[in-house]
């Protein structure tokens, strides 16, 4: 008895060309989609190394001022709720000046949501920064740190 003769494949098959093009495409979706991420997070890195360094460039300036200053340098002082806090605005020419800064250097920053804190006697400061970039969530950071004012 003859066997009859077999068909060799040769190639893909339909079936197998579209699940492998299915494959393809969930793949570079997926590398789009890493890419936006790492863009997002890239930018959100780039925002708090800007506010920790206009940070530390208010305390800096505290540093030098005249200690008899320190309660004018205290900006919507009261308040614990982040990005919403009340108070009198602070009138220091230092304070003023950064205030512009902050507004100039970070996306959706205004100067109503920022927040200086100076705790009379004891030379605590805390400084919180608001900002918004686009239609992302409003992200803040908050530095305290001790000043030693020279008499």
């Amino acid at each position: 008895m003859r066997r009859p003769p077999t068909r060799r494949q040769a190639g893909f098959t339909m079936i197998e060309v579209l699940v492998s093009l299915l494959v393809f495409s969930l793949g570079v979706l997926a590398l789009v989609s890493i890419q936006g991420t790492a863009a997002r997070m890239a930018t959100d890195a780039r925002d708090r190394a800007t506010a920790t360094f206009l940070a530390d460039q208010l305390l800096a300036r505290m540093l030098i001022a005249d200690p008899a200053t320190a309660a004018s340098f205290a900006h919507r002082a009261t308040g614990t709720t982040a990005c919403a806090p009340s108070g009198a605005s602070s009138g220091n020419a230092i304070v003023t000046g950064w205030l512009t800064e902050v507004e100039r250097q970070l996306p959706g920053a205004s100067a109503d949501v920022q927040q200086i804190v100076v705790q009379a006697g004891t030379g605590q400061v805390t400084v919180r920064l608001c900002w918004q970039n686009g239609n992302d969530p409003a992200r803040s950071l908050s530095v305290t740190n001790q000043v030693q004012w020279q008499p």
